[in-house]
């Protein structure tokens, strides 16, 4: 049996959702599939998104920034979408069993210097990183025993 599949959407998939999915992937472990997207792909994972994240030990440059549509013809069990556009953007996936909207600030809008703008990438991280460990411990304590 193929292990479910937990969606995570954004936008661009450069930052927040790319963030998400490390977090997610650490906290669950073996036995669930995790995977981040975008309703309008940047192409690549945002720099400083992969600084930050390397400060918590989760290193997310092997990750690439990707279509929804990508995963429009598999099994996705739950969508969890991390900003208003893709809220508004999401379509139902084939299996989708459960939808969750957890919005974040979009660090990429920051500006400033380079500290500023790592402060607000950290900040963002810093909000996400609860969230999706919460859910993870979750999901682990619903799995059958």
């Amino acid at each position: 049996m193929k292990p479910p599949c937990i969606l995570i959407l954004c936008t661009g998939n450069s930052c927040r959702s790319q963030m998400a999915e490390g977090f997610l992937r650490r906290a669950l472990g073996e036995g669930f599939r995790v995977e981040s997207a975008g309703s309008k792909p940047s192409g690549s994972v945002h720099p400083l998104a992969t600084r930050v994240m390397a400060e918590t030990g989760i290193d997310i440059s092997g990750h690439h920034s990707k279509h929804l549509d990508t995963f429009l013809s598999e099994e996705v069990e739950t969508v969890i979408t991390v900003c208003g556009n893709a809220d508004q953007a999401c379509p139902m996936f084939p299996g989708q069993l459960n939808r969750h909207h957890w919005g974040f600030d979009d660090p990429v809008d920051a500006q400033g210097t380079d500290e500023e703008r790592m402060a607000a990438f950290r900040r963002v991280r810093d909000q996400i990183r609860p969230v999706f460990e919460a859910y993870a411990t979750r999901r682990r304590e619903a799995l059958p025993k």
